[in-house]
């Protein structure tokens, strides 16, 4: 008997070893583990949708921490995910060590979070959809999850208590507006226009991303007409407000090569002026034109339209500019999920339109040649290409797939192209951006939220893509608005015959940070205290060798990337990669700085290697004269 109690014993221990083990080797803790395998599966390698932790939410209390360990679990724990769908997560755990440097990243504790909440919900209903759910309201929501390209109001009454609500399912993004027709009314005339985002588990509010506020009788501050914009968060409150007509008109800044606030917005003290029909003299005429006026009036009819741009927000009305409002950090058009329109007004009608949508893949007629070449194991490519893109960038990403990815480089796989791309907060856009995923396969995700101030964090996934999953001979970075000419960057790379400590561009070699502080690319002392930035190449497309890229991984590993100092740097990501090589050249790496006149930061140029800020229409249209006359002409202007 004391043998038999000895041998359980013994088994006991044994079974607690393997058990601390799969512990240390998978530390998410006991009660996931113990949910790893169901008992009934024919299959028991198979992970039961039970085993994925809790989606992650911000609590009641905002003094409560939440574990990084939880964040963790939900965002790389095993999934129940086919070969084909783990394509698009080939360097997602690789940046598992993200967390562990977040403290020192501009909103890179937020970003992880928001996104194991996003991914826990996007695995949820695809473990949903792989179960055969089929009935008619989850064929109903199916068809809902799809981006509409316009949405409209028309008829609209006087609003209520509540106000008036437009839904826009998969936000904003660049070209899109929101075109609103109505008549200031009511005692005040006053009336406020917010475009919110999605309020975030256990908070109240959503965010602003634009407060439009129109005061026909002026505030506290005055008591003229005036349009105040502004921002508001849970976690920041109020922004600094944005005044127009600006108190300090000699401060007013272009956004968008646009003012801030048509200075010829005020108060009109020539309201009452009119002119007979008999004729005008040339005086009248020019003091009508150049005098101050209000966009808005009570009782009278306006239209005012909100148009996405680069850098910030248009106003227009009555086809006139009247403001614009720069993004601010965190607070980005793809972020928009509603329009709220309130105050003293009747509403005619609401349009929005330009918006972001996906193609319906089972209509699209070309769909095995937009599909990337599948990667063969072991096999350097020539050249890597990362794509930096935004979740809700559907067009973007069909225009480049159509065009310059169909060269015979990239098909026949001696380039590999693929496009890197955030969480959305947005389930719908994430449901259409796996969709898309799976389709095409040249889509890698990012373990956070897409804010453009974590950049760098793309820069870091392209140079671990283009050593670690492919072994490229060049790593090249571009954007999905960027018209890249494949063939010539390979003959390039070939004349220059440089194969390490390569910085190939439009390289900039007396860049100096950007120190007034209203500048979108303020770079404070404390930030960068050098007077000047090492040479850089312009981000649209820049090329850097197999040495360089691996040395930018291996820095990260050992968490010695010289911007983990450095905060507000992660907007500069091409600047980030030029510090990067000036630190590897200072520790005796032999660096080649190779410019290219011909990549154009701004637009386009006969003879371009790379145009940016190109449209899907403009893309297309480039590759087509290419295909015509092979000759690199622009389009339009």
């Amino acid at each position: 008997m004391k043998k038999w109690y000895g041998g359980v014993l013994i088994a006991s221990l044994f079974m607690l070893l393997i058990l601390r083990y799969g512990l240390m080797k998978n530390p998410i803790g006991e009660s996931y583990l113990t949910s790893l395998i169901s008992p009934n599966a024919s299959n028991p390698l198979e992970w039961r949708r039970a085993a994925a932790p809790p989606a992650v939410q911000n609590p009641e209390n905002s003094s409560q921490v939440i574990p990084t360990d939880t964040i963790v679990s939900g965002l790389f724990a095993w999934r129940n995910i086919s070969k084909e769908e783990q394509r698009s997560l080939q360097t997602w755990n690789l940046l598992k060590d993200l967390i562990n440097h977040d403290h020192v990243f501009s909103n890179g504790v937020e970003a992880i979070k928001e996104a194991g909440n996003a991914w826990n919900n996007l695995m949820l209903s695809v473990e949903e959809e792989k179960r055969g759910y089929t009935n008619d309201s989850l064929a109903r929501r199916a068809k809902e999850k799809q981006c509409p390209h316009f949405l409209n109001k028309i008829n609209a009454t006087d609003l209520d208590n509540g106000g008036f609500k437009l839904q826009v399912p998969c936000g904003l993004t660049q070209g899109s507006s929101i075109t609103i027709i109505g008549i200031p009314n009511g005692l005040l005339g006053n009336f406020k226009i917010d475009l919110t985002g999605e309020p975030l588990p256990g908070e109240p509010d959503p965010p602003i991303i634009l407060h439009y506020n129109v005061r026909l009788h002026g505030d506290k501050i005055t008591e003229n007409p005036v349009i105040v914009q502004n921002t508001w968060t849970i976690a920041h409150d109020w922004g600094e407000e944005e005044r127009c007509p600006s108190p300090s008109p000699e401060k007013i800044i272009k956004v968008d090569e646009l003012d801030q606030c048509n200075k010829l917005v005020g108060k009109d003290d020539n309201r009452s002026m009119h002119f007979s029909n008999s004729g005008r003299s040339s005086m009248a005429q020019e003091g009508f034109k150049n005098r101050r006026y209000f966009p808005f009036n009570q009782g009278s009819l306006f239209v005012a339209t909100l148009r996405v741009g680069l850098e910030g927000i248009q106003t227009t009305v009555d086809g006139k500019h009247i403001t614009s409002f720069a993004y601010r950090e965190t607070l980005e058009p793809w972020l928009v999920n509603e329009v709220r329109i309130s105050g003293d007004m009747n509403l005619i009608s609401v349009l929005a339109s330009g918006l972001p949508t996906s193609e319906d893949s089972e209509h699209t007629i070309d769909l095995e040649l937009l599909k990337s070449t599948p990667l063969t194991p072991h096999k350097p490519v020539d050249l890597f290409i990362g794509v930096f893109s935004t979740a809700n960038n559907f067009k973007r990403r069909m225009a480049v797939r159509r065009t310059w990815m169909q060269y015979a480089s990239v098909r026949s796989g001696a380039v590999a192209v693929r496009f890197f791309v955030g969480l959305h907060k947005n389930q719908i856009v994430n449901g259409e951006l796996w969709n898309e995923a799976r389709t095409y396969g040249d889509i890698q995700l990012m373990p956070f939220v897409d804010y453009y101030s974590l950049i760098t964090w793309k820069t870091l996934a392209i140079c671990i893509f283009g050593t670690k999953v492919v072994s490229a001979k060049f790593v090249m970075k571009t954007d999905d608005d960027a018209f890249v000419r494949v063939d010539e960057v390979l003959t390039s790379l070939n004349r220059i015959h440089v194969t390490s400590g390569l910085l190939y561009g439009l390289i900039n070699s007396d860049s100096r940070p950007h120190r007034n502080s209203d500048s979108k690319w303020y770079i404070s002392p404390e930030e960068w205290p050098e007077e000047t930035y090492p040479p850089w190449a312009h981000g649209p497309g820049y090329v850097v060798s197999h040495d360089v890229a691996k040395e930018v991984y291996k820095r990260y590993k050992k968490g010695c990337l010289k911007l983990m100092l450095y905060v507000q740097m992660f907007k500069l990501e091409d600047v980030a990669m030029g510090i990067w090589i000036a630190d590897m050249k200072k520790e005796g790496l032999e660096v080649q700085y190779k410019n290219e006149e011909r990549v154009f930061n701004v637009g386009c140029k006969d003879g371009y290697v790379v145009a940016h800020y190109q449209g899907p229409r403009e893309m297309l249209c480039l590759w087509q004269k290419l295909q015509e006359g092979n000759v690199a002409r622009c389009c339009g202007d």
